[in-house]
């Protein structure tokens, strides 16, 4: 995370999007990669307990259904819109006003999402039945086998009902993460996400051990133990959040013009973040028309989410109140900057990820999933959808950074158009790919590749009308000489690889944890020197912290 942590030495002319977002990245980083390495043990624990045909696809199933609405309205539109209104808020009528908009942002957040639980809790079976169409959960299971559950519809339906109030919990987190990122406190709010994989993982294991005791369906753990994390998740911030002085107080107007500018905000802005959730939602309506296809898309994107999260995300949750604020004093100068500074890192650090996923993608899942009740068979369908869906990565990191550019303006109108573009043609092309030409799983992730690269393309290129420049021609041959490094890393990790595998024995994690470690490290030394060799300002700061280091 040092490559994050150097670019407080690189801009002297915003001190705001140099030094602070530098520092405050590398804090997010490794926060969010604690929480995505959870995330990946929260996912050996279902690949080793959970079959992939029964348990684990309606798990997976029932959760994207509440998932989809957090994602899209708690950590999208209403993290967003509260974000940019509440520095907007601070900085014109001071701390008070702001923990008051706060407060009526609690208030109607909890009265709209009741209303929304308990909708949803009443019609699971409508919904289940409409976005997940496919014969694959249709297909009958025997019912003394699977507690009472005649269809692996019936079980996605039961577990589902049980997580939809985490949609509730994750909001209001959400909500304090917004409160402390402002506060330029962003270690606890990224890290509040592993609290709720460990709640996941431990209710995964009482589950398959303890379920069958109470006549419940081993999956139920899984279940429980994400309200027990969305629980966690919202409580670990709560002192963190009562230092900075805010207290909760009942206080509820609709008239407030600050609070109808976040709900203002919020309608554009849950389209404008929706390409890559809706996406991956598209995908699982689409995945339902096979066996087995929804769980291995989910732990493909799962893994392609470690390194979204701890560069692209982390960037993104940094980058965003920075913007607002220099946005709000005027500084269009420093935002252009920050907003370049930002893409290269992004680059700098996603390709390279991109490439790891997609030539160690089958290793890297063997080592990762298999086991217990997943198979080799699962392993290398799983690596075939990771393969393509590591197609997404530096776009949709790119993407993140891009909208965060037009909401500090509060624009929220361009990305929600060009929202509807590419989830338009995610769409297409699943149709086009699943029932005409690949008819395959792996062909959905391949959809969201394409989709997310044309995603960034339009918003950059929209951004850039708005602005006038970006002063993206400040970074001169960066990308070229970027793509010549990666072209000498992509070699380096697939001929260590395979020489490797070749002469040594591959049996064993323990093994397989070796080859992989060694031909990473061995790849990101040849990439650092490459990029030093070129004169690449990000890899010259990672040189230049080894060499302090040396000393």
């Amino acid at each position: 995370m040092k490559i994050i942590f150097m670019l407080e030495k690189q801009s002297s002319q915003n001190p705001e999007t140099g030094k602070s977002l530098g520092r405050s990245a590398s804090i997010v980083s490794l926060a969010i990669m604690a929480s995505r390495l959870l995330g990946l043990v929260r996912e050996k624990v279902i690949a080793h307990y959970f079959t992939a045909a029964v348990g684990a696809d309606a798990f997976t199933a029932a959760f994207r259904i509440p998932n989809l609405i957090r994602e899209l309205f708690a950590e999208g539109a209403l993290s967003k819109a509260f974000i940019t209104t509440f520095t907007d808020t601070e900085a014109k009528e001071g701390a008070s006003a702001a923990n008051l908009l706060a407060n009526r942002v609690f208030i109607l957040t909890a009265l709209v999402l009741s209303i929304i639980t308990a909708a949803g809790i009443w019609g699971t079976p409508f919904i289940v039945q409409t976005m997940l169409p496919g014969d694959g959960f249709a297909i009958p299971l025997n019912p003394v086998e699977h507690y009472g559950f005649t269809t692996k519809g019936e079980l996605t339906i039961f577990l589902a009902r049980i997580m939809f109030p985490f949609l509730m919990l994750v909001s209001f987190a959400a909500i304090v993460m917004g409160i402390l990122n402002t506060k330029k406190i962003f270690g606890i709010p990224a890290l509040a996400s592993a609290f709720f994989n460990i709640g996941t993982i431990l209710g995964g294991i009482a589950g398959y051990y303890w379920g069958p005791n109470f006549q419940l369906h081993p999956s139920t753990g899984l279940a429980l133990g994400v309200l027990a994390g969305g629980i966690m998740q919202f409580v670990v911030q709560l002192p963190s959040l009562f230092k900075t002085g805010f207290r909760f107080r009942f206080s509820f107007s609709l008239r407030d013009e600050r609070v109808r500018q976040v709900m203002l905000l919020m309608g554009p802005a849950i389209l404008g973040t929706a390409a890559f959730t809706i996406g991956i939602f598209i995908n699982s309506i689409f995945a339902s028309t096979g066996v087995g296809w929804m769980t291995w898309l989910n732990r493909a994107f799962r893994l392609m989410h470690l390194p979204l999260g701890v560069f692209g995300v982390a960037i993104s949750t940094v980058a965003l109140p920075n913007f607002a604020r220099l946005v709000a004093e005027n500084n269009i100068a420093g935002f252009r900057d920050g907003l370049q500074r930002a893409l290269r890192l992004s680059f700098f650090l996603t390709i390279p990820a991109m490439l790891v996923l997609m030539i160690l993608a089958e290793p890297i899942c063997r080592l990762i999933f298999e086991g217990g009740k997943t198979g080799p068979a699962d392993t290398a369908q799983t690596a075939r959808a990771l393969f393509f869906y590591a197609l997404a990565i530096a776009g949709y990191s790119a993407a993140k950074i891009t909208t965060d550019g037009f909401y500090a303006f509060k624009d929220t109108r361009t990305p929600m158009i060009i929202s509807a573009v590419t989830v338009s043609l995610n769409i297409g092309l699943n149709y086009i790919f699943v029932y005409h030409i690949f008819q395959t799983h792996w062909s959905l992730a391949l959809s969201t590749g394409i989709t997310q690269s044309l995603n960034f393309l339009l918003l950059i290129f929209f951004l850039r009308k708005k602005t006038g420049h970006l002063g993206l021609e400040k970074s001169g041959p960066f990308l070229p000489k970027l793509l010549s490094c990666c072209v000498i890393f992509a070699f380096t990790l697939y001929y260590v690889y395979a020489f490797l595998v070749a002469y040594f024995n591959t049996g064993g994690m323990l093994m397989q944890l070796l080859h992989l470690s060694f031909t990473l490290g061995l790849s990101g030394i040849v990439f650092l020197l490459m990029g030093n060799l070129f004169k690449i300002e990000e890899a010259v700061s990672v040189m230049r912290v080894f060499g302090k280091l040396k000393r």
